[in-house]
């Protein structure tokens, strides 16, 4: 047996001895995608494949750290109902043993196209880094195709995360970079068979010419056309926090412009972040069949307290957000989610809710898989929703904020995420048994966290300090 089949039946070892072990989670969630067993995080190789979603993951079956992560892999026709699938690649050759780290996907010739980073590190910890590619015919078992770009000149082994995509009959790759100085870069590199890449250059960056200071190191970029404009999503490490920006570890956002792949260089406008709350990172998207582009996200952020997750007992830790279909309105980005989660939706109920400083409790049967849809007619103040006990929505219609907090899961002190809003129309919220997703009118704002109730408390209150009047409509998330 060989060192990639002795990773392959270790993971499938140990996702049978826990299966129990995680099953009894309390916190295990009903609709959203985690794992098996051990760590989940980045969502790698999104893409939809002769009628059929693929989305790989980094996968660390064997503890709930990082580690020398696996590609583990889900598919799905309807991006509802998701199954796993077997390990796509694991660290077992000489330019990706320390981690088949994250990558994208793409189709060509019948054949489906891994990108992906591999790590590598001596015994110093010294690290190095290779752009590899791996292969299948049948969207499940993959061939190593081995390194196909190496790092350039002028930059760290912090070099990853290649999102490829193809424009006027040329290929393109785009990578998160650390310059030599520290600086965090998207670069581009560009090739005509897939195997052969030449380096173009940086497109934008920290201490570029349309950037200050903007972050040490870039993660996971992401570059595609919506709408008639260019748009770049990526993830900087060392922005400091700034009011209500930036408030965790690491943020996502993206610039939308316009790339120039000749020079190269990517003209772009101000920074925004994707998601106001607490859990978001490394998101990606993919063009599907029917012309939609749809993203998914980690439901985590790197080196956030994630080992004081609650889960961590039951043997696994982190989930994916919902995929989000997204259009651009004015140069923002709204997220909203995919239309085929309306076929989960049961039990309708629908309730009109007035209030004058009052509090009253939502009948809800199951809020641990629950979908609200809120529509205020009348908030003379402000008002608040309380979920479980765990969590709480505030919009203050005066100061134009609204509010997420949380108990925190390290110390159950109350954190707070914030945004401002010109009014509040509607909230369509998803509460899963450790995890919510808001979205804020229509997707303009989202709000994704997990959060942990005490297992017993099922209560969802609304409040309101002055008078409001509210629509409900509730499903259980079947």
């Amino acid at each position: 047996m060989n060192q990639d089949q002795e990773l392959r039946q270790k993971a499938i070892n140990r996702v049978e001895e826990y299966r129990d072990i995680v099953n009894l989670d309390p916190y295990r969630l009903h609709y959203h995608i985690m794992p098996p067993v051990g760590l989940l995080n980045d969502p790698n190789g999104f893409i939809q494949w002769k009628g059929v979603y693929h989305l790989f993951y980094q996968w660390m079956p064997f503890k709930t750290g990082h580690g020398a992560k696996l590609w583990g892999h889900y598919s799905s026709t309807d991006l509802v109902n998701w199954r796993h699938e077997e390990i796509a690649l694991t660290p077992s050759d000489w330019f990706d043993k320390n981690g088949c780290y994250s990558g994208s996907a793409i189709a060509e010739n019948d054949v489906l196209h891994l990108f992906y980073t591999g790590n590598v590190r001596d015994g110093e910890g010294n690290r190095e880094t290779y752009q590899c590619l791996a292969v299948s015919k049948d969207g499940i078992s993959f061939e190593k195709q081995g390194v196909v770009a190496r790092l350039p000149k002028g930059y760290t082994a912090h070099f990853r995360d290649p999102k490829v995509w193809k424009k006027s009959g040329s290929w393109y790759m785009v990578l998160g970079a650390q310059t030599e100085k520290l600086e965090g870069r998207a670069v581009l590199f560009q090739s005509d068979n897939l195997k052969d890449w030449q380096f173009l250059g940086d497109i934008t960056g920290s201490n570029t010419d349309q950037l200050g200071e903007f972050g040490y190191m870039w993660e996971c970029p992401d570059m595609f056309e919506l709408d008639g404009k260019d748009v770049l999503i990526v993830c900087p490490q060392g922005l400091e926090a700034e009011e209500m920006l930036y408030q965790n570890v690491y943020q996502s956002g993206y610039f939308v412009g316009e790339l120039n792949e000749q020079k190269p260089g990517f003209t772009h406008g101000d920074f925004e972040e994707l998601d106001r709350g607490f859990d978001f990172y490394a998101p990606q998207t993919t063009k599907d069949e029917s012309g939609r582009r749809i993203l998914v996200a980690w439901m985590g952020v790197p080196d956030q307290d994630e080992q004081s997750q609650p889960t961590i007992q039951h043997q696994w830790v982190h989930c994916m957000t919902l995929p989000r279909e997204l259009h651009l309105q004015n140069d923002k980005i709204v997220q909203k989610p995919v239309a085929e989660l309306r076929t989960l939706r049961q039990n309708e109920k629908r309730a009109a809710i007035s209030l004058n400083q009052g509090t009253e409790k939502l009948d809800i049967v199951q809020p641990d898989k629950t979908e609200l849809f809120i529509s205020p007619q009348l908030i003379e103040d402000s008002f608040e929703i309380s979920f479980r006990g765990a969590a709480r929505l505030i919009y203050n219609k005066a100061d134009g904020i609204i509010t997420l907090e949380r108990n925190s899961y390290v110390d159950e002190r109350t954190e707070a995420r914030h945004c401002r809003l010109h009014e509040l129309r509607d909230l369509n919220i998803f509460l899963d048994a450790s995890a919510i997703e808001i979205f804020v009118n229509g997707g303009e704002e989202v709000f994704t966290a997990r959060y942990f109730p005490y297992p017993g408390n099922n209560d969802v209150w609304i409040s309101a300090r002055k008078e409001i009047i509210v629509n409900v409509t509730s499903w259980t998330v079947a």
